[in-house]
């Protein structure tokens, strides 16, 4: 009979489980990402360490108001299982907080917005996904 590497392995893993032996994580997993508690029920700050940021390309940029109606790229716009709309804000550097918002139109890369946060708010065009998978803890 030829017993393989893996089974081995396995057999040891087993008989150190059941003989009561503790076997200790070689290495703790290290997150780019913390969350934080906000006052919105549901909705979590996501701080990023620098690094991360740049890893995953973030870039931003404001909301603007043309006619009395908040305008956004369409790339600041995520949906989620719902189907309901948000944008990332980034209040503070290397950090996000989701915000939910209503779309009163879509014109190319324009969403015009009835509900939403104020013009001047910065929000994220590019990495929202990744924010968005950090705050529900995506890969945890």
């Amino acid at each position: 009979m030829r017993i393989t590497r893996f089974a081995i392995v396995a057999m040891l893993g087993t008989v150190l489980t059941v003989s009561g032996c503790k076997v200790d994580k070689i290495e703790d997993k290290h997150h780019p990402a913390k969350l934080e508690e906000t006052d919105q029920k549901g909705i979590m700050r996501v701080v990023l360490e620098a690094r991360a940021v740049e890893r995953i390309g973030l870039q931003t940029t404001q909301v603007v108001e043309e006619a009395g109606r908040k305008v956004i790229p369409y790339g600041a716009i995520m949906y989620d299982t719902k189907g309901d709309t948000w944008t990332f804000t980034n209040p503070q550097p290397l950090t996000y907080v989701r915000h939910k918002v209503v779309v009163e139109n879509i014109e190319g890369d324009r969403v015009t917005l009835s509900d939403g946060p104020p013009a001047g708010t910065t929000v994220v065009t590019v990495g929202a996904t990744e924010l968005m998978g950090a705050e529900h803890k995506y890969g945890h």
